[in-house]
């Protein structure tokens, strides 16, 4: 490109790490807002990154990186052309607040009254499930979010310090009047982008494929391929899939393939008997995750106390009740994981004793 943009990334996590590193590895000018203490450490030793067998130290001397601890910091390089946001969904609410109470605090006796939108650019919210771009819409506007979607496994060993595990791509809408231009960016930086006309066929789609083996593996402390293994809870993943594509099918929502994701491909599988269906599911879900443990297990062991399962089997609940589609599986799911991770019930509750979920379910 013939002049790089400048950009703001939410968090140095691994997303965020991994689009805003390359980004700023082919030109573009980035700038990080993490925690005080961590914007400290990067901006002393910047980020690291390993795409591919290729290790990169990007430091403030070398690259066109800048690390800051707060909105405010990052006023003294605005304007912005987007920002990158990747957090967990459960963060989403907090974020919002920030967001909120930083616009308050601003706010003079005789200023007028602006949207959080007017210290904020467009943001690409890649965060998993289907609900954090409306909750960022209604506080920055409709037209100030684009949705978006990662496909790659992206290892995270630190803050700042990721590797590539498996490159599939970004899905982006094709809607918004930054697409465009924001194809070529991430393209023009390895990131394997495509655009989607629907973004609530990308989002959902890449809901379908975090759904498989997630709850389960973490409520059980058991791999997706012992999951799989196992004929009676692989037949509770079909019915959990099955339900969630009830839904979609209720709301006109199309399954569609993602960047290095054959998401049609896995949502025939449950269709078809489960001697076809189980190679075809293990192979893409171990794929997907580059060999890690799901999402949700790494979560409810971390003892963080949070878990994103409300945003994905709970969303497919709360949809479920607004159309009028049944959802047992995902709502024993939803509500079991939430119980462990709130300490509700002890995590050996469950652990390795596939018989006591599948009672649940009776």
């Amino acid at each position: 490109m013939d002049e790089g943009m400048n950009i703001l990334v939410l968090g140095a996590g691994a997303i965020g790490t991994y689009l805003g590193g390359s980004l700023a590895r082919s030109g573009h000018r980035v700038t990080f807002i993490e925690q005080p203490k961590v914007a400290v450490e990067l901006q002393q030793r910047g980020l690291r990154l390993n795409l591919g067998g290729t290790q990169c130290s990007m430091t403030i001397d070398q690259y066109p990186v800048r690390f800051a601890a707060s909105l405010d910091e990052t006023f003294q390089y605005r304007p912005f052309d987007f920002a990158i946001y990747a957090l967990k969904s459960f963060d989403t609410a907090a974020f919002i607040q920030s967001l909120i109470t930083h616009h308050s605090s601003r706010i003079t006796p005789h200023a007028s009254v602006l949207p959080p939108s007017s210290f904020l650019p467009p943001v690409l919210c890649l965060s998993n499930g289907v609900d954090n771009e409306p909750a960022l819409a209604a506080v920055l506007g409709a037209d100030r979010v684009i949705a978006g979607t990662v496909t790659s496994s992206i290892g995270r060993r630190a803050a700042g310090d990721i590797v590539l595990e498996r490159l599939r791509g970004i899905g982006v809408e094709a809607s918004h009047p930054l697409s465009e231009k924001l194809d070529r960016a991430l393209d023009e930086a390895g990131l394997n982008v495509r655009l989607y006309p629907r973004a609530a066929d990308m989002k959902w789609s890449k809901m379908l494929t975090n759904l498989i083996a997630n709850a389960s593996a973490a409520i059980l402390d058991m791999t997706p391929a012992e999951i799989f293994a196992d004929p009676h809870l692989f037949a509770l993943e079909m019915a959990m899939l099955s339900e969630t594509l009830a839904v979609m099918k209720a709301k006109g929502i199309r399954v569609v393939d993602l960047p290095g994701t054959p998401v049609r491909a896995l949502a025939l599988a449950v269709r078809l008997p489960a001697l076809v269906a189980r190679p075809i599911l293990a192979k893409g879900v171990g794929g997907g995750r580059g060999g890690k443990m799901p999402s949700f297990h790494i979560d409810l062991h971390s003892g963080r106390n949070q878990s994103e399962v409300d945003w994905l089997n709970g969303a497919v609940v709360r949809y479920g009740e607004m159309l009028g589609v049944p959802t047992p599986v995902n709502k024993i799911l939803n509500t079991t994981l939430l119980a462990l991770t709130r300490s509700n019930i002890p995590l050996e509750e469950f652990s390795r004793k596939p018989e006591k979920l599948l009672a649940l379910m009776k």
